[in-house]
């Protein structure tokens, strides 16, 4: 916890962010140094968490380690990956391992370093209520404070379809609760529903596990055609930049959506490695020890409904996208949604939900992440990790958090940085511009 401790009196800050994971912990971390910016940073979690439930072994980042909290916004900032590396004693180490990716255990550690170290972070403290009369009047569960800016960043929740949200328990699950609930499998049978990099590492773990641990049948299904990759080509990476960011914004709500669907699996495909992973995986299972109905592979099919099986198993109903005539019935002992995350809900700010200008499920920001009501100017209620359909599939992204996070600090502290150089690529039309081509 840090040094804003229980009994002191109410203070006035700056700016007041709700929430400390990624996105607000990059923000606190490029604030630190400035004292012309008071600010404290709160969550309700008694400590640092991050994805804590989903830590499976040998799962990996799938963005550069560039992409850290601050590197890409203040390269020299103390809390950088480098800097951890570096305080931890063992930078020569990690560059020797040659990891093709960082480990994402190893991330989830750094994040808790530099939570830590942050006096201006502090745990174990929920906000209950966000008000305005004047400033910003933040009731928290141990105290009132006032505040001249919020910044909302509360991450996500976990995504269950409906037909499986009353049903949840020991053996139905999100897949954020795969470390605690996915024990003592051996002999069942597994499902695991959802094609995207967390389905990819649930299914992994399941079929890498010792023969005295493993289920005796794992099943896979996902709405995608087949288990694809992640597209990390650079053009495609071109999409979580400050330019493009800026871009996206500027375009038509239709043009935006058609672009996050058409660009999906830049964001949500699998991982190569893992992939290769499986399939080697497979291979062995089938062909080397002699297990041809251990796993089960089911693509391009849409779960429809969920029910509890005559000896208290369950029973999956699944449509095939190409043959929707044909109802598929699957049965499991123990079934894991992997069906992604949405914005978590701020019902803190509901007394001034009103005064808050809305575009479809998202609140509307303006250019600098500022959510546009019809209260002063000079107060601002700002969103971390929650308008992809205004900003596109970075927003959820770690790519662009040191970014971001800049661009609401400038804001707090009167001033512009100056942004990345363009992209090599012209994202908008240029219909004043003469362009000529030499050939022929």
């Amino acid at each position: 916890m840090g040094n804003e401790s229980r009994g002191h009196p109410p203070v006035h800050y700056r700016c007041v962010g709700v929430g400390v994971g990624p996105a607000n912990l990059s923000l606190a971390s490029l604030l630190h140094d400035h004292a012309d910016v008071p600010n404290l940073f709160l969550d309700r979690k008694e400590a640092f968490a991050w994805h804590d439930g989903q830590q499976m072994p040998g799962s990996t980042l799938q963005v550069s380690l560039f992409k850290d909290l601050v590197s890409l916004a203040d390269p020299t900032n103390r809390f950088s990956f480098l800097s951890y590396l570096h305080e931890q004693g063992r930078v020569h180490h990690f560059l020797n391992a040659q990891f093709s990716a960082v480990p994402r255990q190893e991330f989830r550690n750094y994040l808790a370093w530099a939570a830590e170290r942050n006096p201006h972070v502090v745990f174990g403290e929920e906000v209950h209520e966000v008000a305005f009369d004047r400033v910003f009047r933040v009731r928290t569960s141990r105290r009132t404070i006032t505040a001249d800016n919020i910044v909302v960043g509360v991450g996500s929740s976990p995504y269950v379809p409906p037909q499986a949200r009353e049903l949840l328990g020991p053996t139905q699950f999100h897949v954020s609760e795969f470390i605690m609930k996915a024990v003592d499998l051996a002999g069942k049978r597994v499902t695991v529903v959802g094609g995207g990099q967390s389905g990819a590492e649930a299914f992994l773990d399941l079929i890498t596990r010792p023969a005295a641990d493993r289920p005796r049948r794992i099943s896979w299904l996902s709405r995608r055609r087949t288990y694809l990759p992640i597209d990390d080509s650079p053009f495609t990476n071109d999409f979580y930049t400050p330019s493009f960011s800026d871009h996206f914004y500027r375009l038509p709500a239709d043009a935006r959506r058609a672009v996050n669907r058409d660009t999906l699996l830049s964001s949500d495909g699998i991982s190569e490695d893992t992939l290769r992973a499986i399939y080697q995986q497979l291979y062995v299972h089938r062909f080397v020890e002699g297990l041809p109905d251990l796993v089960g592979l089911y693509p391009n099919r849409e779960v429809t409904t969920v029910t509890r099986g005559v000896r208290g198993n369950w029973e999956i109903t699944a449509r095939h996208n190409d043959e929707p005539h044909a109802a598929e019935q699957h049965e499991a002992d123990l079934i894991v949604w992997a069906t992604g995350f949405r914005p978590a809900p701020a019902t803190f700010l509901a007394p001034i939900a009103g005064r808050l200008e809305r575009e479809g499920d998202e609140f509307r920001v303006d250019e600098d992440f500022a959510v546009r009501w019809d209260g002063p100017p000079q107060h601002a209620v700002f969103l971390q990790n929650a308008v992809r359909a205004q900003r596109g599939l970075a927003d959820v992204n770690l790519s662009l958090n040191a970014w971001r996070s800049r661009r609401i600090a400038d804001r707090l502290r009167g001033v512009r940085s100056d942004d990345p150089l363009a992209s090599f690529v012209e994202w908008s039309s240029k219909p004043d511009s003469k362009q000529t081509w030499n050939g022929r």
